[in-house]
């Protein structure tokens, strides 16, 4: 008895010993570090923050055009498979920050558009990094350009959950709102054009405070991967552009255009 008494305590002292070492090894255990610069994209903070659902029902009640986003995770895409699958409609990440450029934007953007495709380009902002004016001027700059030939969509805005910090970059609610609109305008300024807004619901309500104020001007397109849009952020009725999932054929993040091909062509069209 005084053997098995022994062998007992020797036993959940063992395992006494082993739960503190494993409390003390996740207690020193390295944060997780920030992905590397210019590997930001569209949706890749939505799962973690607002969870995943199931897809949309394959016939939706209204009429919609299936799309793609693409960015360098991608590399070459194979467009015309996507095409023969039924998506008409593409945004290619172009640029993010001040000095980041897509190494595969020129196959992206210009294979989608060679077959048959309209397609536009995308900014990741990084609003704790410059001002809105120069991203906005950078995007102009390096593919987010903008012509009235029927197949060139108007630039988008991701400004999304920060992949490399703090999710609202370290700005009120106020302060954003400011930083959005300084390059809205230079957008306009240097195309002519209203640049689509992409964001999720969540992250707007957090970091501009829901701000309402652009709803008359920028096209909405928003990330929710789930069976229905939900909520919209303030001011918008209705959506433009739904990103529904990042798991889709071929490339992940599918979208849907919120009406038929004539109404994506006349966005290209302005």
């Amino acid at each position: 008895m005084h053997v098995l008494r022994a062998r007992s305590a020797a036993t959940a002292l063992t395992a006494a010993t082993a739960a503190l070492a494993l409390a003390a090894g996740a207690a020193t255990a390295a944060p997780t570090p920030p992905p590397p610069p210019g590997s930001a994209h569209m949706g890749m903070g939505v799962v973690e923050h607002d969870g995943q659902g199931g897809l949309p029902p394959g016939a939706p009640r209204a009429v919609q055009t299936e799309g793609v986003d693409v960015s360098s995770h991608q590399g070459n895409v194979n467009w015309a498979a996507l095409w023969s699958s039924g998506v008409k409609w593409a945004y290619v990440k172009a640029t993010e920050g001040t000095s980041y450029k897509n190494p595969y934007f020129a196959q992206q953007y210009n294979g989608s558009y060679n077959v048959g495709m309209i397609r536009g380009a995308y900014h990741f902002a990084l609003p704790d990094n410059s001002s809105g004016a120069t991203q906005a001027n950078w995007f102009a700059s390096n593919g987010g350009g903008w012509s009235r030939d029927g197949r060139t969509l108007p630039g988008a805005l991701d400004i999304e959950w920060n992949p490399y910090g703090a999710q609202c970059y370290g700005k009120s609610p106020a302060q954003m709102v400011a930083w959005i609109r300084d390059f809205l305008n230079t957008y306009k300024a240097r195309t002519g054009r209203d640049a689509v807004i992409y964001t999720a619901t969540s992250w707007w309500k957090t970091c501009t405070g829901n701000y309402a104020g652009f709803a008359s001007t920028s096209p909405l397109w928003v990330a929710r991967y789930n069976t229905t849009v939900g909520e919209l952020p303030a001011g918008w009725g209705t959506y433009t552009m739904w990103q529904y999932t990042s798991t889709g054929p071929i490339v992940g993040d599918h979208n849907r255009f919120n009406g038929a091909l004539d109404r994506v062509r006349a966005l290209a069209n302005g």
